[in-house]
């Protein structure tokens, strides 16, 4: 039987069915088959029949999808030797470490026959048969505008950078562009989050987008089992879970004080000068239940607020969550630690200032709940007062959580790093001491 019959025969077989032929192969024969992505790969690693123009991966962490992303390109590569095809990431280190160079990356999946050069000079991989891939990076939109491609391959595009629409607008330049050959197509491949260019996609007409769903699960015959086991056991079925593991597109609570498209428009990772920095705290009840709600705020000349960190944490004793407080706010050199001091009273202070906490803390006394306590934080947001200075999953689970008038519907059983927020907000920018002052650094 000729190669290629013997290949048709496997790609015929169930995949578990496959799997166990393959293993019957001696090992150089093994190694050589290695390079057939279609006899290893799992349907929905493939890309998917008709005359869609973009396939959209949407699928929990460890699912495959780069392997798939590396596997679609190479095939194209090999195809067609006019290929040019766009390679786009959250940013030019992230395309090189994960889409070229990485375990799964378009050098580890060609066979060394097929291998392209990679020019990092020049951000180029060139195929020996003349194709050509060019890294972007989706900071840069207007680095897209210009240039022709056949095919893309976008990774992560949850994670690109939403500000001032620089997601929304990489893509479209991206499009603008994707006009050689005849058949014009793109990869995105991702960890859902209800950004507006996922959301975008998913409210195209399903003709023109096909989309393909998954679980970290899907693929655990590639992933050791202790993994698998210790992120059920961390997350389960909880909002991270749901979207980190299960691929879930979380949407928005209905009645929210915040959603997931203001959090993103609201979010800079770059962070202008501080005139001040606090450290809001929600102190547990107990050692066993809600975690301490640590979140680190600053204030620019500007009058905006900047969330920095979030430094909580869970099932902690006093001595631990005082340290903790103690530890971030020496990191950031805040100038005060606002504490809420409902829960223990006196023993608040006295339990962070036994954790040689120097300098000022305020104790504040909470006479409403937390979700109207939360209502004026979240109208600064919808005023653009606030950014988020990179990403906080649990926080900003928390926050889409609260609900106006309503009991809370987020993650766990108290908003404790929502709260923690809406001290240290309510401090720079609603209380007596918003006045921007000079920060001596």
């Amino acid at each position: 039987m000729q190669i290629s019959d013997q290949l048709a025969t496997l790609e015929a077989l169930p995949l578990e069915e496959r799997r166990a032929e393959l293993r019957k192969f001696s090992d150089k024969e093994q190694e050589e088959l290695e390079t057939h992505w279609r006899l290893w790969a799992r349907a929905e690693q493939l890309a998917p029949a008709g005359d869609w123009r973009t396939w959209l991966i949407m699928a929990g962490r460890g699912f495959g999808k780069t392997r798939a992303g590396a596997e679609w390109v190479r095939t194209i590569a090999d195809a067609d030797p006019a290929a040019r095809i766009a390679l786009v990431g959250a940013t030019l280190p992230e395309v090189r470490a994960v889409m070229v160079e990485g375990e799964s990356g378009l050098l580890s999946v060609c066979p060394r026959r097929h291998r392209p050069r990679f020019e990092p000079s020049l951000r180029r991989l060139v195929w020996p048969n003349g194709a050509q891939a060019v890294l972007y990076s989706a900071q840069e939109p207007e680095a897209l505008r210009g240039p022709q491609h056949s095919h893309a391959w976008c990774d992560e595009i949850a994670k690109w950078d939403n500000a001032s629409g620089r997601a929304t607008g990489a893509w479209d330049n991206l499009l603008l562009g994707l006009r050689l050959g005849e058949r014009q197509r793109a990869l995105a491949t991702t960890t859902p989050r209800a950004v507006p260019l996922v959301q975008r996609l998913l409210g195209m007409p399903q003709e023109e987008v096909a989309i393909t769903r998954g679980r970290t699960e899907d693929n655990r015959a590639n992933l050791p089992a202790q993994f698998l086991t210790d992120m059920r056991r961390s997350f389960g079925r909880s909002v991270l879970g749901r979207q980190e593991l299960d691929g879930e597109l979380i949407a928005d609570i209905e009645g929210a004080l915040w959603t997931r498209s203001l959090i993103e428009a609201c979010r800079n990772e770059r962070t202008p000068d501080l005139v001040r920095v606090v450290v809001g705290v929600d102190p547990p009840a107990s050692s066993h239940g809600d975690a301490c709600g640590i979140v680190v705020a600053g204030l620019s000349q500007d009058g905006s607020a900047h969330i920095l960190a979030d430094a909580s944490v869970k099932k902690a004793g006093p001595e631990r969550w005082a340290r903790a407080v103690a530890v971030t706010a020496e990191a950031w050199n805040a100038e005060r630690v606002v504490a809420e001091a409902n829960q223990g009273g006196a023993m608040v202070g006295s339990v962070l200032r036994a954790a040689q906490l120097s300098l000022p803390l305020r104790l504040v006394h909470a006479s409403r709940g937390k979700a109207a306590r939360a209502e004026p934080v979240a109208a600064l947001y919808e005023a653009g007062r606030v950014h988020h200075a990179g990403t906080f999953p649990a926080l900003e689970d928390e926050l889409c959580g609260l609900v106006a008038g309503g009991a809370y519907q987020g993650p766990g059983r108290s908003p404790d790093r929502a709260d923690a927020l809406v001290w240290a907000l309510t401090e720079l920018l609603l209380g007596r001491a918003a006045e921007p002052r000079v920060r001596v650094t």
